[in-house]
């Protein structure tokens, strides 16, 4: 019973996400909102639950395969949030596309059911297994309007990849089984921190192909080839649930991967982490120059970005995660605003994915235009909004590392970056419009999309609260 009530978040979204799947077959098409309405009840149930379950901190569960510390907490209602988010975004772009309302519902419940299992994963089963829930859905989401040819395509490549690198993590992981004879995190850690001669190069091997699948995860350079593809082919409300929360669930297995199961071998990933990151943040910022369609240009933003979440990685074990997880919360709150104003701009027959589609926005909606000057200029890193405050703390963080070149190479990638980022400004404020098509969204989006403006704003104006909250859940498992 103890077990059980650990894991009660878990329980409760998995009940709720079936009860969504189930109703939804009874549910007729002109009352469609009552799936979204579940799916969204039950995101604020599974939220509640992870404030009251478990009433102490640092409880494991099933012989210590699974915990419910608070950075798994904290981190889980960070997921809750995004996802809420999403559905909000998505509503009137799922109904408006004739998709396959009770199954993206549903399936995204289930996606989310894997993150909150990954955050928790004190053994390599248990990870591997929530990797594989957060992933399966999303196949099946990417290719679920069957009408859109770019679609199916883009649901087939991200199958192969995906299936590819949960391949190369899972032998990486039989490898590490092998060695040890344990599954548990840190019983596999401690034989780590001792292994000598054949044994500390087989495990050696290990951490490359963890790795391997940790960058394709997370859209690291060199396997980063799938996003444009896939960012581009699905669905503009796939690509946002894509874009979001998952990220936050790779950040919580690198962080359990790291942390939790090879402090011994921080010295050998941390000249990894190097190569990936500068590789990363050149190639994002360089391809992003010449993107002349907005989700593909936010494609290569999100790699650039992931090698400043793999910089903040590298310095973790002398200066802690907080700045990494602080930085990957910012980035996807920020990621989660532009691809809503892309599904507001969007209407039935219509994609507004390219960068042309916003020339004139601030005469055609000054609040859109406003909110989306907040998003360029968050991602760009230009103060007061909160993106600038997230790259100074991990530009601080490797100072104080003793990497100062990785620092002054990071800012200048990042001044090539503001170009892009900037053309989407001229384009709102500087541009004839191309469409006389009215904006017309819903109330809710408009509302989501001030209270997401707001916070990249007030976040931004106000960063400690947010960095706070990352600062002391992670030192409570230190």
């Amino acid at each position: 019973m103890n077990d059980l009530l650990v894991i009660m978040p878990e329980i409760v979204l998995a009940s709720l996400a079936c009860l969504c799947l189930v109703g939804s077959l009874f549910v007729s098409d002109r009352n469609r909102i009552i799936t979204y309405l579940m799916a969204q009840l039950s995101l604020i149930v599974t939220a509640i639950c992870c404030v009251y379950f478990p009433q102490s901190s640092h409880i494991s569960a099933f012989s210590d395969q699974f915990i419910a510390d608070p950075f798994a907490q904290v981190t889980k209602i960070f997921i809750l949030i995004l996802m809420f988010l999403v559905l909000i975004y998505s509503r009137v772009y799922t109904h408006s596309r004739r998709m396959a309302y009770g199954e993206f519902h549903a399936l995204a419940l289930f996606s989310t059911l894997g993150m909150m299992f990954l955050v928790s994963a004190k053994s390599l089963l248990l990870l591997y297994l929530g990797l594989e829930l957060l992933t399966l859905p999303l196949y099946a989401l990417i290719a679920l309007q069957k009408d859109a040819n770019n679609a199916v395509e883009a649901g087939i490549k991200y199958f192969v990849m995906g299936t590819l690198a949960s391949g190369m993590l899972l032998y990486g992981i039989s490898l590490l089984y092998g060695l040890s004879g344990s599954i548990l995190l840190n019983q596999v850690s401690f034989f780590v921190q001792a292994a000598q001669g054949g044994t500390l190069a087989v495990a050696l091997v290990a951490l490359v192909f963890i790795i391997v699948g940790l960058a394709f995860k997370l859209g690291a350079v060199p396997f980063h080839m799938w996003i444009p593809d896939i960012y581009q082919g699905a669905p503009t409300n796939v690509t946002l649930l894509i874009g979001t929360a998952p990220k936050v669930a790779a950040f919580g297995m690198a962080y359990r991967l790291l942390h939790d199961m090879l402090p011994a071998l921080a010295t050998q990933w941390s000249h990894f982490f190097i190569v990936i990151a500068v590789f990363s943040i050149a190639l994002g910022n360089i391809a992003a120059l010449v993107q002349t369609n907005f989700k593909r240009l936010l494609a290569y933003s999100t790699i650039a970005h992931v090698g400043f979440l793999f910089l903040a990685l590298l310095v973790a074990p002398q200066v802690g995660y907080a700045p990494a997880m602080y930085y990957i919360v910012v980035y996807t709150l920020v990621t989660a605003c532009a691809f809503g104003i892309i599904l507001y701009l969007s209407h039935q027959s219509y994609e507004s994915d390219k960068l042309s589609d916003l020339n004139g926005l601030a005469s055609r909606s000054p609040f859109l235009a406003f909110i989306m000057l907040l998003v360029a200029f968050s991602l760009t890193g230009v103060p007061p909004t909160v993106g600038f405050y997230a790259k100074f703390v991990v530009l601080s963080a490797l100072v104080d590392a003793g990497y100062t070149w990785l620092a002054a190479l990071a800012v200048f990638f990042s001044v090539i970056g503001a170009y892009y980022y900037l053309k989407i400004v001229r384009a709102m404020y500087f541009d004839k419009p191309e469409t006389t098509h009215p904006i017309n969204g819903k109330a809710d989006l408009r509302i989501a999309l001030s209270v997401n403006g707001l916070a990249i704003l007030g976040f931004g104006i106000l960063p400690a609260p947010l960095y706070m909250i990352c600062q002391r859940v992670l030192s409570s498992v230190l």
